[in-house]
């Protein structure tokens, strides 16, 4: 599994962005799709994700302001990013979930950054 992330960028406070990830390969179901982030001198954190099934997941921080949406057949994930605040600003990873052997993969990770 491959991932391939897009959309990121430099935004100002209040903005908005859309990042993209798409997963290539074969001979492979993805359960869990998603993003998570990661800041200067901090943890890798979950940001947002969401199951084959639909069932999502969203870090406190971001509840209300970001929205994840993924299309099973085409393996893509996206997450729509609104009212920005510097505080989200971060590398994101889009990470993906195999159904059969819960192995995690990971993308090379997009920079966002929120400021003025």
């Amino acid at each position: 599994v491959q991932l391939q992330a897009s959309g990121g960028g430099l935004v100002q406070p209040g903005g908005s962005l859309r990042l993209s990830c798409a997963a290539s390969g074969s001979g492979f179901v993805i359960n869990v799709m998603g993003w998570y982030r990661q800041a200067p001198g901090k943890q890798r954190r979950l940001v947002a994700t969401m199951s084959k099934s639909g069932s999502t997941n969203y870090a406190d921080s971001v509840k209300g302001r970001f929205t994840i949406s993924r299309d099973n057949a085409k393996n893509t994930v996206l997450l729509q990013m609104n009212s920005l605040k510097p505080d989200d600003t971060a590398v994101y990873y889009c990470n993906a979930v195999r159904f059969d052997n819960g192995v995690n993969y990971w993308g090379k990770g997009t920079q966002v950054t929120v400021s003025s």
